[in-house]
């Protein structure tokens, strides 16, 4: 901000003197004041597309971390869902064996009701054989008998049936009432056991409802957040195009400055000589700055940073060639930097990235005769005072320019 503000400042001067040289420079002065206006609008719709954007960026963190906190949950029901359905499934397993068990009984219990009928039967032939052989009561007994049950409760007859005969049946029956009970038991079980899996049941088809309804919030969510990153885009794109007007137009002014200031100068070089002035010290119009000795060794700074200064400024007019390292005969930027130092005892890598990173940093208020000024693909030697030599265009040469003339990246101090 502080390079761009003195950037500013020197255009402003520059201007400054272009009102000053007539009417033409009026005119362009009055042109340059539109342009500044509508620079300073440019610069205020791009303040207000900031501000929307950092909104919309608080916007976005804060539909994220609320999402976040959904989908959590959405993690913590599907895990109970999951859970749900393990329990189900266990469940499941038991009923199927419950069915087999019961289905078990019910043949074990089959079986027992055919064992004791079969039982009764034999029982009933054996008192035949008895009536058959002259004791006429069995035949009574046998007559008037609807079961097994009322067969033995006839008290006074119970010690004639064989005590073999009594013991198994008692078993039998015994062993039919337990695979009864055993079969009420299962079936209670498996009873139980349904009515849990339908509890479960519903209270998944709960956790399921609920789960989509947090993936739908979610969802939404994920609308609002990409709507706001599109409208996000927006914003940096129109940024990006004011940046760009915004350039152009300080290029514009840069240029009408310099051509304000040539005017200016002619038009002085005009009046001198209309005055007879034959002044020794009359630059030769050639078009390129001179710097004064005097005036850089007069800056803060190294001696040797001075004395490098003094030396670069030497080859001021000298032709730029790319890939060039000579002095004389032509260099490009980090060529000229390069060979500069090189007459000194310094070693600097050669190109202009790699050159970013030589020496040590300071910042440009600091800036000392010697340092190097680091721009977007280029370099220059800072000879103080807001100055700065580098080999700048093959239209150019070598020269000497104003050290804010672009924006600055670093500046490396090698001395």
């Amino acid at each position: 901000m502080q390079k761009r503000k003195g950037f500013e400042r020197f255009l402003s001067a520059l201007l400054c003197a272009a009102v000053l040289a007539g009417g033409v420079g009026a005119g362009m002065g009055k042109e340059m004041q539109v342009q500044a206006t509508k620079k300073d609008d440019l610069r205020r719709q791009n303040e207000e597309d900031e501000q929307n954007l950092d909104d919309i960026e608080d916007a976005v963190n804060e539909l994220s971390d609320e999402q976040e906190g959904i989908d959590s949950e959405i993690e913590a029901l599907s895990n109970e869902i999951a859970e749900i359905m393990a329990s189900i499934s266990l469940l499941e397993e038991e009923i199927a064996v419950k069915k087999e068990q019961i289905e078990q009984a019910k043949l074990d219990l089959e079986e027992a009701v055919k064992v004791e009928r079969a039982q009764y039967e034999a029982m009933k032939v054996r008192i035949r054989e008895m009536y058959e052989s002259g004791d006429s009561t069995y035949l009574d007994i046998l007559f008037n008998a609807t079961s097994m049950e009322s067969l033995l409760n006839k008290a006074d007859y119970v010690e004639k049936l064989h005590e073999y005969d009594r013991k198994m049946f008692t078993n039998y029956q015994t062993a039919r009432e337990n695979v009864e009970i055993l079969k009420e038991e299962l079936e209670i079980e498996e009873s139980e056991l349904e009515a849990t899996q339908e509890g479960l049941q519903e209270e998944m088809d709960s956790v399921e409802l609920a789960r989509a309804e947090l993936e739908e919030i979610s969802d939404d969510y994920a609308r609002q957040i990409s709507k706001a990153k599109q409208q996000a885009e927006v914003y940096k794109t129109q940024i990006k195009q004011r940046n760009a007007q915004i350039k152009q137009i300080e290029e514009e002014e840069r240029r009408a400055a310099e051509e304000a200031a040539r005017k200016k100068a002619e038009e002085e070089a005009r009046k001198n000589k209309g005055n007879g002035s034959t002044s020794s010290n009359t630059a030769k119009p050639t078009g390129k700055a001179t710097v004064n000795k005097d005036e850089i060794m007069a800056a803060n700074g190294s001696a040797k940073g001075k004395e490098i200064a003094v030396y670069a400024c030497g080859f001021v007019g000298n032709p730029y060639v790319a890939g060039g390292t000579s002095l004389t005969n032509g260099a490009d930027c980090s060529g000229f930097t390069q060979s500069v130092y090189k007459q000194f005892g310094y070693s600097l890598p050669r190109n202009s990235t790699s050159q970013r990173t030589a020496g040590t940093q300071v910042s440009y208020s600091e800036a000392q005769p010697g340092d190097i000024i680091c721009y977007p693909g280029h370099v220059a030697i800072y000879i103080g005072n807001g100055k700065i030599v580098h080999a700048s265009s093959a239209k150019t040469g070598i020269k000497i320019s104003n050290a804010l003339y672009r924006e600055i990246i670093c500046v490396r101090r090698i001395v």
